[in-house]
């Protein structure tokens, strides 16, 4: 039997999913060699990466994701800020 919505949220106080704080753990790690990142997200996620970068783009400008990791989202953040002012 599905949880309900309320037990959801008590058992994971951020309101993020389970995707959304694996997207965010991905993203704490660093990444040695070419193409291992991409080969951790398909494996890991089980989604291309072009789907993870739009799923990250979008934790970056929700409050729940900066409330759970506001160090790596901060961080990208400034990055994602910086490629945009280069444009």
């Amino acid at each position: 039997m599905p949880e309900a919505p309320e037990a959801a949220v008590a058992s994971n106080p951020s309101g993020l999913s389970e995707r959304d704080r694996a997207v965010l753990a991905v993203e704490r790690r660093s990444w040695t060699g070419p193409g291992a990142k991409e080969r951790a997200i398909r494996e890991r996620l089980g989604i291309s990466p072009t789907r993870y970068y739009q799923l990250l783009n979008a934790l970056l400008d929700d409050r729940r994701a900066l409330e759970e990791d506001p160090v790596t989202v901060y961080r990208l953040r400034r990055v994602r800020d910086a490629r945009r002012d280069r444009r």
